[in-house]
């Protein structure tokens, strides 16, 4: 029988979490259990349901060889209770009494019904945090609806941005795809848990627990990338395509095909401010003479390139031809400092060196069958804490006995500090739960840039650090406001023409990813702008950046350094692949990390087809919700130890994290991974699929996983001839004849409006979603409306837009997404006469200087 963690050596050692969930809330608590909680779940007498989804150790269904259940409740314990009983229902209070956090993904009002939700449970406990992960919402219009994987990943605008080019004619003969497998609970979790952490640190100082509200329909509304901010700008709708982001207009193809038929992803950004990818690209052309009519010095106006990428496309893919998949030649583009990839099955992973230097695997032992298997460990290097890769998952109330002697022993609550809060009420007029937290931000681009978001919405004090040397990235999309602000944006009824990028503040995605934070300017490669970040640097609590790896050690900023400044620094890097390892100063971005990771090959239709891919840079999101969640867990160990940390993150080692089952399924039973569509892979339903709704590009997912929703659904469409024919009577044929299926099902939806078919459904007990695009969410979604999703908030060059609010309501310290500044993202260097003064004690004449130096 094996322990919980020892505390000493972990982020969250100490930490006590119960967890009543499915596969809504199991996510959550695997985080929670990586960090080093002792995470107990609590489970029926028979086991969670969990249990008895696939795949199985040798394909012999079995609640305890379950690898879903493996894979989601690693270093987890287990206490098997009836909680309709009064003995049950005693023995779960008496360990909510002890317990810092309950995760509760329950049904409707389960655990309420039984007088054991949060209300009941804070009376005997005032700092329990709870948090609640719900479908839709506790309330609203949605808030009975039913959900699945598939349902929300339609609803939340993922699946309407991925999948397969058009024909000619703008017709889509393929439906949406969404990424396989979980992906939903995934989003919903990470930012549950960044939520969850937040309330634990608030109430480390004041004593005070609190009740979490998250919806995974809005934890999912608020994931998609560009496709929001284009439309609520320019009111420009996306369209999918095969395996690259979806755009308002058609972008060159990106996968490349070898010469033996794998793919490789030629990733290039030929946007104004990064001319060094075409510089590159053509330069390999050279080396091979296949540069054809590229071959002048016009590559190096912007407009040149803009016009001349499809032809530079069509000559790379030409290139990729001519080689095998496994000669490398992405390797060979990679180290030229371009940001290449190969699109990997997820398994692949496992035989590189680099993950076997970064510990990104781990070996568990099951003992009872002799055997250990490999699956993802760690999500990042620390040297200083340890991420908890076992014992495997538990047996059905292994723990019974342990848990119960273990956690009757009581121990001192939070320990409150005074301070003053009353400067440091929200909008909302209360507190933040970050408040009095400082982040240096040297972030580059969504995938580290977004973490201070989250923190700002939660109080921190985020200073953003750039110099017009080198702007963020993010400055330069062409998401732009248009010249007319919101008046023109809201008086247009087409897609608006984005006006000229004239000045460096009118990027709306650059705003959205950077609310709530002050800005600086600071010339870095100056020794005085240098000085000033190390001043910086010592009055902080954290770091953040996202330069490429070394950046900061060849500016004498490593961490041996930062301890220097600041000995109890939270620092945490954010790049594609991680400074560790073999890669060196490799580049990434969102979709090379998601090739990278087995992302990308995960998603699509099967064989022959080639991968589909996620439809914008969803590893940029994951990456900023792994660095915030870094930074939360390194502040937590920082409270318990005094002690800082330097956290080395990797973009694609997040990626692998997602991959579910994929890497236990091949070292258990030998499979590699295999496209499946929109089909369930683990949760056996048939009929599960996007399937076509009246009009154009519309359409609506379905998810029957009982007998009873097939019936319904064969009733709500006027077809109950099929429940009685005998080929479909039951789940294990109607799995063997999907394809037969989809057909019939396709045909019965294409007449129904696509609301009105979801709303049958939903009030029949089917789990049914339209596909929904940015207009749709930001239109016509009445429950995202209901949880005020988007807030106003002020912009200094382009008035007031609408942001996108963070997805987990907080009883005691509600986030708001303008932070301690209660405005949009800054102007380039807004605040920096302000934070050199506040911070720094430095006079007028002192900053005026600094700018006529062009230090600041």
């Amino acid at each position: 029988m094996s322990e919980a963690r020892p505390a000493t050596d972990t982020y969250l050692g100490g930490l006590r979490v119960l967890e009543l969930a499915d596969e809504a809330g199991e996510y959550a608590g695997k985080l929670l259990a990586g960090l080093g909680a002792d995470v107990v779940k609590i489970e029926p007498l028979g086991g969670e349901h969990t249990r008895r989804y696939g795949p199985f150790y040798r394909d012999e269904p079995h609640p305890e060889r379950s690898l879903y259940f493996w894979h989601y409740n690693v270093a987890k314990r287990s206490v098997s209770v009836d909680l309709d009983t009064p003995a049950g229902r005693q023995a779960f209070a008496r360990l909510a009494e002890h317990a810092d956090v309950v995760i509760d993904a329950r049904p409707g009002s389960y655990l309420a019904d039984r007088e054991l939700g949060h209300d009941a449970l804070s009376r005997a406990n005032p700092g329990l945090v709870y948090l609640r992960i719900t479908p839709f919402g506790e309330d609203g219009p949605w808030a009975g609806f039913l959900g699945s994987d598939l349902v929300h990943l339609a609803l939340g605008g993922m699946a309407m941005n991925s999948g397969y080019d058009p024909e000619p004619d703008g017709h889509y003969d393929t439906p949406p795809i969404a990424p396989q497998m979980w992906h939903a609970y995934h989003v919903a979790g990470e930012q549950g848990v960044i939520a969850l952490l937040g309330a634990l640190l608030h109430r480390e100082r004041t004593g005070r627990g609190q009740y979490l509200s998250c919806s995974v329909h809005q934890a999912n509304a608020v994931n998609t990338e560009i496709d929001l901010p284009n439309w609520l700008a320019l009111r420009r709708p996306h369209h999918r395509q095969t395996g690259r982001h979806s755009s308002p207009v058609p972008t060159p193809k990106a996968l490349s095909q070898t010469k033996d038929g794998r793919y490789l992803l030629p990733y290039a950004t030929y946007v104004r401010n990064f001319p060094s990818s075409w510089e590159g690209d053509l330069a390999a052309l050279r080396q091979y003479g296949m540069q054809g009519e590229l071959d002048g010095a016009e590559w190096q106006d912007a407009d040149y390139r803009l016009q001349r990428r499809e032809y530079l496309t069509a000559a790379m893919d030409r290139l990729v031809r001519r080689f095998t998949y496994d000669k490398g030649f992405w390797r060979e583009m990679l180290d030229r400092g371009l940001s290449w990839a190969p699109v990997r099955s997820p398994e692949e992973n496992l035989s590189d060196e680099h993950w076997r230097i970064r510990g990104t695997f781990a070996a568990v032992e099951y003992p009872e069958l002799g055997e250990s298997f490999v699956d993802i460990g760690p999500r990042w290097v620390c040297d200083q804490a340890d991420w908890v890769t076992g014992p495997r998952a538990p047996m059905v109330g292994e723990h019974n006995g342990a848990v119960l002697e273990a956690w009757s022993v009581r121990r001192a609550g939070p320990q409150p500090t005074a301070r003053e809060e009353a400067a440091e009420h929200s909008m909302h007029g209360k507190p933040f739960a970050l408040a009095g937290l400082r982040v240096v931000d040297l972030s580059w681009m969504l995938a580290s840039a977004g973490a201070g978001k989250f923190l700002a919405a939660m109080g921190a004090e985020v200073i953003k650090v750039e110099h017009e040397s080198r702007l963020d990235g993010m400055r330069f999309t062409e998401v732009v406001y248009p010249t007319g602000g919101r008046a023109e944006r809201d008086a247009a009824s087409l897609p608006m023409v984005p006006p000229p990028l004239d000045t460096v503040n009118k990027s709306a995605n650059f705003m959205e990813i950077n609310s709530g934070k002050s800005a600086i300017s600071l010339n870095l490669k100056d020794p005085r702008g240098r000085a000033i970040l190390e001043q910086l640097i010592s009055k902080a609590d954290v770091v953040i950046e996202g330069y490429s790896p070394g950046t900061m050690q060849r500016m004498g900023l490593g961490y041996e350094r930062l301890k220097e400044l600041k000995p109890d620094i939270v620092y945490v890097q954010q790049s594609g692949l991680g400074d560790r390892g073999t890669y060196g100063r490799a580049k990434a971005f969102g979709p090379t990390a998601q090739a990278f990771s087995g992302l990308t090959e995960m998603s699509g239709l099967p064989d022959p087809w080639p991968p589909a891919g996620i439809g914008y840079s969803y590893l940029d999101w994951f990456g900023a919700y792994n660095a915030a969640t870094a930074i939360l867990a390194g502040l937590h160990r920082r409270a318990r130890t005094g002690e800082g940390c330097h956290i080395d993150a990797s973009q694609v080692e997040t990626g692998m994290y997602l991959a579910g089952t994929a890497f236990l399924d091949y070292t258990v039973n030998g499979r590699r991974f295999t496209r499946r569509g929109n089909r369930s892979p683990d949760k056996l339903a048939a009929p599960h699929g996007i399937y076509r709704a009246a009009g154009v590009d519309r359409w609506v997912a379905i998810s029957c996983f009982t007998d009873h929703q097939w019936a319904a659904t064969a009733a709500v469409l006027g077809r109950p001839e099929w429940v009685s024919d005998e080929r479909f009577a039951t789940l294990p044929r109607r799995l063997q004849r999907q394809d037969e299926l989809d057909a019939l099902l396709e045909e019965a939806t294409s007449g129904w409006d696509r609301y009105e078919l979801m709303y049958a459904l939903q009030h029949a007990g089917v789990p049914a979603g339209v596909a929904q695009n940015a207009e749709d969410r930001v239109e016509h979604d009445p429950q995202l409306q209901h949880r005020q999703w988007l807030v106003d908030l002020p912009q200094t060059e382009n008035g007031t837009w609408p942001v996108k609010q963070l997805p987990v309501q907080m009883s005691e310290t509600p986030p708001h997404v303008g932070g301690p500044v209660r405005r949009n993202g800054p102007n380039y260097g807004e605040d920096t006469a302000e934070v050199l003064m506040k911070l720094l004690g430095m006079s007028p004449d002192d900053v005026q200087a600094l700018y006529d130096a062009g230090v600041v």
